[in-house]
């Protein structure tokens, strides 16, 4: 049964390889980093959430996020999944909501996103507080080419078909979406600012990113669980 319906836009992926032994010591000991070609990535992702609504409920939500991800796996088996270093969304409400629900860790910072002649400019600013640091993200991307699918076990398809997220709560709390297959096409981006890993603890990687762009996509969202 789900629990939310939404609608994802203008998704922006950003990912750099890291050396896995950077990733590890920062997940929960039931969690382990997921590798590809023996590398751990991690993923500045930014899109506008529109018409987030729980089940059933005829008024939605809407507001733009950024987070910073990596990607793993349950220690004794299970699916590949998200887990999140930090969520920056431009909502106090789904904020707190998402908070509460998913125990994920989400910080509420000023976000806008205009699209301007086939391209979207996208800032997001989160200021500090006692407990975090500020943290910067801004970028302008306009998707080129076709949609393309992705061959399954790729590198783009490891990095975007991920359809679960782990947390580091305690028990681990796990969420499960459902959606098609990501509409996948290139992008050419500049990111003007990106303060997302020194914000986490994290040394910026250096170097080129690897980009994919996504137009909307209608997802789904069920209740969370429990890893047991």
């Amino acid at each position: 049964m789900d629990l939310l319906s939404m609608r994802w836009r203008h998704t922006l992926f950003a990912h750099w390889p890291v050396d896995p032994e950077l990733v590890e010591p920062r997940l929960p000991d039931r969690l382990s980093v997921a590798t590809y070609d023996g590398r751990a990535w991690l993923g500045v992702v930014s899109f506008d959430m529109t018409d987030i609504r729980p089940r059933g409920s005829p008024i939605g939500l809407g507001f733009p996020e950024v987070n910073l991800r990596t990607y793993v796996e349950p220690a004794d088996g299970g699916p590949r999944g998200v887990y999140f270093f930090t969520l920056d969304a431009a909502d106090r409400l789904g904020v707190t909501m998402a908070r509460l629900g998913y125990r994920l860790p989400y910080h509420y910072a000023n976000i806008s996103v205009e699209e301007r002649d086939g391209a979207v400019d996208y800032e997001s600013y989160r200021p500090a507080t006692a407990e975090t640091p500020d943290a910067r993200f801004e970028a302008t991307y306009r998707p080129t080419g076709e949609v393309r699918t992705l061959d399954p076990g790729s590198l783009d398809a490891f990095l975007v078909e991920n359809y679960r997220f782990y947390t580091d709560d305690w028990p681990v709390v796990i969420g499960d979406i459902d959606h098609d297959p990501w509409p996948i096409r290139d992008v050419e981006a500049e990111i003007r600012a990106n303060t997302m890993f020194e914000a986490c603890g994290f040394d910026h990687p250096g170097g080129d990113p690897i980009l994919h762009y996504a137009a909307d996509l209608d997802v789904t969202a069920k209740p969370p669980a429990v890893l047991r």
